[in-house]
């Protein structure tokens, strides 16, 4: 088995380690790979979630994620209780173990064919993900039944912002939720964009490649993530960071684009 961990620890974080020596230590044939995603980012994590679980996915794949920004409710935690981990099943037969928290689950919400809440603590410790849940993510990739509780709907899954960063990868460019399927017919490529993040407005050539435009230039264009069918667009500065171009925007930062005939001003 291959578990594909996502989690919001931080990169080098030995979080990570606990919840993968737990993991080993509960089935010693298990490998894990983990992700980092930024701090309490529902987004990012949905990303990734649908990102490894509709290409390539392979048999024996399974995704385990913790993200809890415990944003549920504004009050008190009693004795550290967060958001409920839930199991869903795609229908590609890929099993994902996530917290259902924000947007965990909109990248696959069309591609659930059974939601339901694992049955295992959810408060107790602060750190779930390495105490408790573990036991239940193994478990129920041996079939044992026990951890799998009420089947609920998909319908209070949000679906995902069309017009929002969702992350920023090492080399500084911009993975956006607006898929290439979104895109009017007014735009062809080679024409110029502008493009709004934040106070910054930068122009942007929109092409049908990432790299189809000239080093130093900004680009608007299907990136290498999505479905190979259904791209989602990508903001990149060809030879730099367009990250910190635009100032450096967080993740979950709004973005827009318009098609301009005149640039003044811009850069």
């Amino acid at each position: 088995m291959f578990i594909h961990l996502i989690c919001d620890y931080g990169i080098g974080d030995p979080a990570f380690a606990e919840v993968i020596q737990r993991l080993k230590g509960l089935d010693p044939k298990i490998d894990v790979f983990p992700t980092s995603v930024p701090a309490f980012s529902t987004l990012a994590t949905g990303f990734w979630i649908g990102q490894f679980s509709l290409n390539d996915p392979f048999p024996s794949m399974a995704i385990y994620s913790n993200t809890a920004p415990r944003k549920d409710s504004p009050d008190k935690r009693d004795d550290n209780e967060g958001e409920k981990l839930m199991y869903a099943i795609l229908d590609n037969n890929v099993p994902i173990m996530a917290i259902n928290a924000g947007f965990c689950f909109s990248f696959v919400r069309k591609r659930i064919k059974k939601f339901c809440q694992v049955k295992i603590a959810h408060k107790g410790s602060q750190f779930r993900s390495r105490d408790y849940f573990p036991q239940a993510v193994v478990g129920i990739l041996k079939a044992e039944k026990k951890y799998i509780g009420d089947e609920l709907s998909t319908d209070s899954i949000p679906h995902v912002p069309k017009n929002k960063i969702c992350f920023i990868d090492g080399y500084g460019n911009l993975k956006t939720t607006f898929r290439f399927s979104d895109m009017t017919g007014d735009l062809a490529p080679g024409d110029k964009v502008k493009i709004k993040i934040g106070r910054d407005v930068r122009m942007a050539i929109y092409s049908d490649g990432i790299f189809s435009v000239k080093e130093g230039e900004l680009s608007f264009a299907p990136g290498s993530s999505g479905t190979s069918d259904d791209r989602f667009m990508e903001i990149l500065l060809r030879g730099d960071s367009a990250w910190r171009f635009f100032g450096k925007p967080e993740v979950g930062t709004e973005f827009s684009f318009e098609k301009k005939a005149s640039f003044l001003g811009l850069r």
